[in-house]
């Protein structure tokens, strides 16, 4: 099993606090780093020194590492057009030598949009079904041939359909715990499907659903990774397990319900677990990213268990 660290930077995180986490990730032997797509804090997080972008900072960090996978979890569809999309993930992909995953939903933090004026449309499922398909078709184009496309909410005339990636197929990640369309626009778009946030019940629920749909267009369900995505707080003892909880807000009594949490042992039950579940890759959401002694500790305790 893959194990990859996820982190929130809208919470408050410069490039350079970006930049020593993904180091940090790349030196200790995690499988890649990724980022949400966010331009608001959330809570009452302080927001300084404000937000990054997300494709600016993989820009960044694609020249600035060397191994590690790199993208997002996920970039909100309402954000860009799908056509600038596929230039600017192309490019970061030939800018890290085929290393980026492009991670796409739907957008759901209305207020973010009201902050900075984004559209934030009632009905965003459709908008996400076109991106897909446009991205997906400007990157299959062959050289020489052009693309078109006629849609609801978008229409391209003979587009060239350059840069192509450095990589055949860059890796689309699609996810969400909807019963019915998102797991067949994944089976339709994605090499990944994620669930985030959910109870090993529904995670399983939630897999099932996945390969079932697949399997109703022909296609074969080994071909879809699975992934989980989950926050992750550990510590070698309870005094510093309550200070991780409390740097990043969260319930004492709850935390450990559904998410990774506690000794490093439990940790490693948990994320076996995950994988009995059918998880290819975990995601350790880490939203405390200038923590980074809490990275060291679960690269020395916790990756070797499942690698």
């Amino acid at each position: 099993m893959e194990l990859c660290i996820f982190t929130e930077p809208q919470q408050g995180a410069s490039y350079d606090d970006q930049l020593a986490q993904a180091s940090a990730t790349e030196r200790l032997g995690f499988d890649g780093w990724f980022r949400s797509d966010h331009f608001l804090a959330m809570d009452d997080a302080d927001p300084m020194p404000g937000p990054t972008d997300a494709w600016t900072t993989l820009a960044g960090l694609a020249r600035d590492t060397r191994r590690i996978r790199l993208g997002t979890l996920v970039s909100s569809a309402t954000f860009r057009h799908p056509s600038i999309l596929a230039i600017q993930v192309a490019q970061v992909d030939a800018m890290s030598g085929g290393r980026v995953e492009l991670g796409l939903g739907t957008g759901w933090f209305a207020e973010e949009h009201a902050a900075y004026g984004i559209p934030f449309p009632a009905k965003r499922f459709g908008v996400l079904e076109e991106q897909l398909e446009i991205v997906t078709g400007l990157w299959s184009t062959p050289v020489g041939e052009y693309y078109d496309f006629a849609g609801e909410h978008y229409t391209l005339e003979r587009s060239p359909a350059l840069p192509k990636p450095v990589q055949p197929r860059v890796p689309v990640i699609i996810g969400g715990a909807g019963p019915r369309r998102t797991p067949a626009l994944a089976a339709r778009f994605a090499t990944e499907f994620n669930i985030g946030f959910r109870s090993e019940d529904t995670i399983a629920g939630t897999f099932d659903g996945v390969r079932r749909a697949c399997e109703q267009i022909g296609r074969d369900p080994a071909t879809l990774r699975t992934s989980v995505a989950l926050p992750m707080v550990v510590a070698t003892d309870d005094a510093g397990y309550l200070r991780r909880l409390a740097a990043i807000g969260a319930d004492a009594d709850s935390f450990a319900e559904v998410n990774i949490a506690g000794s490093p042992d439990a940790a490693i039950d948990k994320l076996l677990r995950l994988r009995e579940l059918g998880a290819d890759r975990v995601y350790l959401q880490l939203v405390d990213l200038r923590d980074l002694e809490h990275l060291e500790l679960i690269a020395a305790e916790v990756l070797p268990h499942l690698h």
